[in-house]
């Protein structure tokens, strides 16, 4: 008996620490989105953060506004505002009047005027004559020359609450601000693909209100603690055709603009991890700006079948402060021309990474039948090396990937990503002297022929043996009959409108938990949320962008959870895990991704129908 009433009263507590945390989340919201038009938008001034924080119900002095905005700070984002509002909690009635208490050492219950004047005109943070002014000619708490600083503290208390109350109302009354309920960007509306569904709702729904049918007799069966703990999405998108949201260039309008390409590839590694070029940005003042990435069309390659031009791209733009550690999410390429995804906007002078990512639902591992191993060097009537055909047009398509820059030259710094994809090594200045001894170079730079004749060189080294030209080739996305089936080379094409962008490849390494966080906080931001009925620390958020959907997980509970996923519902779709039905761990306070899923055919209707539960 004794530990059913303990276990219950945990259980108890821990529903009240939930709702304590729900509702102070929706307290930040309401006050920062009274000041903020979208929780999107960045704090940039201590002006505005004494402001979002006095609609918080705080009366910060200015020793705690310097203690959060220093002189590193430029910008302070929601998730900082929440931190800031834990920590600096609201004043209560004790606490002021022991304040007040200190001056009034008679403990009569009120002060003199001209005692508060010199106060408050002297010590801390300064007042003005007319600012105490303005609160000693307040008829409420006033009377003879002194103010009663009982009634003072309860309507000071009464006013924040007000304040307060009015921010939540305004949340729930007004559609726009109901839709920033979750960060969502409603700006440039006419831009943002919105998640379909069949009915408006609210930013947070239960199960009730989106039912899914029901399941059929081959839906596996989860424990009983699992049904009362739902949420479900379903989702119907249309073939693709040209009535699909795009992505806008005017010839016109931006022909004048400045204009910056890179080129990159993502490599599928033996595990399945996605590696990528990343990439540094940099503005050197305010400007407008347009963003894309798309998969490169290379041009040796036209007349071939090119798996990789049907693998989507992404690129997550984030600013550079003190640290490489310290990177925020500015935003992230959402608006689709067919095989093209772009952003566009405005942004201050600075520096800023360009992360490419890709979903892993068209790149991925695939068993294929291969009939057989094609040739890579052949000997002529003199017993003389060469490279075949087939051989020669695989490494021309290779040169034209690691060709960053893409000005028909390999620089030192293009060939060595070139290396460190395929030996893990790097060329020094004096290798590369040696190479300009023996091969074809134009401005210490390595030509087309000069590339051919290195790799021939290889050759010639073993003999003829192909294996270490084979270990080359694989290690860049190519099969056994030289189709490029685990690469997706791509382009990024930087446009702005009053500086001339420049951007610069930095590494070639796996995204990590930059990107990951990007990823997460991008559909946080944008995406549609739901809470798991029974569990209201656990929501699920699902956001289309173009052809592809993403849900997230975020864990707000003080527990790791397991949550089942089942897409049995869905049709003609395909999901990056390659599983209908998964499971996912998802720590405690912390958020990942549960899946993204595409049309298998663009060409039909796809349905996407989840289920995600509590096990």
């Amino acid at each position: 008996g004794n530990q059913k009433a303990t276990h219950s009263e945990n259980s108890q507590g821990k529903k009240s620490q939930h709702a304590e945390e729900a509702i102070f989340y929706m307290n930040c919201r309401a006050a920062y989105l009274t000041v903020f038009k979208s929780s999107l938008e960045n704090i940039k001034s201590k002006e505005q953060l004494s402001l979002v924080l006095q609609q918080a119900g705080r009366n910060p002095s200015q020793k705690t506004i310097n203690k959060y905005w220093t002189s590193q700070t430029t910008s302070l984002n929601f998730d900082d505002f929440c931190a800031i509002l834990k920590k600096e909690k609201p004043a209560t009635k004790n606490e002021l009047l022991e304040a007040f208490g200190k001056i009034d050492r008679d403990k009569a219950g009120y002060i003199l005027h001209d005692e508060l004047c010199k106060i408050l005109t002297t010590r801390g943070d300064k007042m003005t004559w007319e600012e105490v002014t303005s609160i000693t000619n307040q008829a409420d708490f006033n009377c003879s020359g002194k103010l009663d600083y009982n009634k003072f503290c309860e309507l000071y208390l009464t006013t924040s609450e007000q304040c307060c109350k009015a921010a939540r109302d305004r949340l729930e009354t007004d559609p726009r601000l109901r839709q920033q309920h979750f960060g969502n960007q409603t700006e440039n509306c006419s831009e943002r693909i919105s998640l379909p569904v069949s009915k408006p709702s609210p930013r947070v729904s239960r199960k009730t209100d989106h039912k899914l049918p029901k399941a059929d007799s081959k839906a596996p069966s989860r424990p009983s603690s699992a049904q009362s703990s739902k949420a479900s999405t379903s989702v119907t998108v249309g073939a693709s055709s040209s009535s699909n949201t795009k992505l806008i260039i005017e010839p016109d309008t931006m022909k004048e603009w400045q204009h910056a390409q890179c080129r990159g590839c993502f490599y599928l590694e033996e595990d399945g991890e996605i590696i990528s070029h990343k990439y540094r940005l940099h503005l050197p003042q305010k400007s407008a700006l347009c963003v894309t990435i798309r998969p490169f069309h290379i041009p040796q390659a036209e007349r071939k079948s090119c798996h990789w031009l049907s693998v989507d791209t992404a690129l997550f733009i984030l600013k550079e402060n003190e640290t490489q550690e310290n990177l925020q999410l500015v935003s992230f390429t959402e608006l689709q021309n067919k095989e093209v995804f772009g952003w566009r906007g405005e942004l201050g002078a600075g520096v800023y990474w360009l992360l490419p990512f890709t979903t892993g639902c068209r790149l991925r591992k695939v068993k294929t039948q291969i009939s057989g191993e094609a040739k890579l060097v052949w000997r002529d009537e003199d017993g003389e090396l060469a490279l075949t055909k087939e051989f020669r047009a695989a490494l021309l398509e290779i040169f034209e990937t690691i060709d960053l820059d893409g000005n028909g030259l390999l620089s030192l710094e293009e060939y060595n990503f070139f290396e460190l994809r395929t030996s893990g090594e790097k060329c020094d200045q004096e290798a590369w002297a040696v190479c300009k001894e023996n091969f074809e170079m134009k401005k210490n730079e390595l030509t087309r022929q000069g590339f051919l004749d290195l790799n021939l060189m290889e050759a010639n080294d073993q003999d003829g043996d192909p294996w270490d030209l084979w270990v080359t080739l694989l290690s860049l996305g190519y099969n056994k009959a030289l189709e490029m089936t685990e690469a997706c080379p791509f382009v990024i094409d930087v446009c702005a409108e009053r500086c001339k962008p420049r951007i610069k490849a930095i590494s070639l390494e796996a995204g990590g938990s930059q990107l990951s966080r990007a990823v997460c906080r991008s559909v946080l931001n944008k995406g549609e949320a739901k809470v798991l009925d029974g569990s209201e620390n656990i929501f699920i958020y699902t956001y289309r962008s173009g052809s592809r959907i993403t849900s997230v997980i975020e864990n707000k509970s003080e527990n790791k959870v397991i949550i089942h996923v089942n897409n049995e519902q869905s049709k003609n779709c395909l999901n990056n895990r390659g599983l209908m039905v998964f499971a996912v761990e998802v720590a405690p306070k912390s958020m990942m991704v549960s899946q993204h899923v595409m049309a298998l055919n663009e060409q039909e209707e796809w349905i996407y129908s989840c289920v995600h539960s509590l096990v």
